[in-house]
């Protein structure tokens, strides 16, 4: 039997409603932190987007702008100097036919596993292809609102090897870039790190109530849904388990007064 043992502040009396699991004052600042760095991250997806980011926003190839964010996704950045190093030197471009170098440092929100590495990305080569290619998989039907593409392709991408958190932040970075148009509504939450955060945040286990308990907490804060996804994952981690994903920029007060002002700290 493996016992996880998790960070947390004794309680010194901290209640709110909006998250009934955090019982200490110290919590629920670290996580009014999380959140607001998670939603200043997305700004900054969608207006300056660093290192590999940027390379697929400005990519006119829409098959090599996809893949290059699949890997981003499954790869993810690290916490080195470089963030970006390994998913640039994993890299082929789409229409090669090759397979990536995956024999490289990966980040704290990777799907990779070495013994399955090459399956996920013949799995995903072979989901594209049978649509014709990315973009077409990626477009879905076109009736769909980008909450029901990002939900339809949510399902569709649970591909072999391939993760809640690499399939989410995909597509969350394709609509962050403008690469494809969708949009979360919920935070597709199953059996990930996020996930047990969630749980513990919000004091049950129930899916349908988790995910309403995220939403409360998302508007009171007037925070996208999508913040609660990496700002749970990194409230939950300790020391070099939580992830920057490359982010540069620096957090605006205003959205950690939010996120504060929402928890009663």
């Amino acid at each position: 039997m493996r016992v996880r043992r998790v960070e947390q502040a004794a309680d010194d009396g901290y209640r709110s409603e909006l998250a009934p699991g955090v019982r200490a004052t110290a919590d629920a600042e670290r996580l009014a932190d999380e959140l607001a760095f998670a939603a200043a991250r997305l700004e900054e997806l969608e207006n300056d987007p660093p290192g590999v980011f940027a390379d697929i926003a400005a990519q006119p190839d829409a098959e090599e702008a996809l893949w290059l964010a699949f890997l981003t996704a499954y790869l993810s950045p690290t916490e080195g100097e470089d963030p970006f190093a390994g998913i640039r030197a994993a890299h082929v471009p789409w229409s090669s036919g090759e397979l990536p170098a995956l024999d490289v440092e990966v980040g704290p929100r990777s799907s990779f596993d070495p013994a399955a590495g090459e399956r996920t990305v013949l799995a995903y080569r072979a989901w594209a292809e049978r649509a014709g290619g990315q973009a077409t998989a990626f477009a879905g039907e076109p009736a769909w609102t980008p909450e029901r593409r990002f939900e339809r392709l949510f399902e569709r991408l649970a591909l072999p090897g391939l993760g809640r958190a690499g399939r989410y932040e995909l597509l969350v970075m394709l609509g962050c870039l403008g690469t494809v148009a969708v949009r979360p509504s919920s935070l597709q939450l199953t059996d990930d790190a996020t996930t047990v955060a969630a749980k513990r945040v919000f004091g049950i286990g129930d899916k349908m109530l988790l995910e309403r308990r995220a939403r409360d907490l998302a508007q009171a804060a007037h925070l996208p849904i999508e913040a609660l996804d990496l700002g749970l994952f990194n409230w939950a981690a300790t020391g070099t388990g939580s992830a920057r994903l490359g982010a540069r920029a620096a957090v605006p007060e205003a959205l950690r007064e939010s996120a504060a002002t929402a928890l009663g700290i």
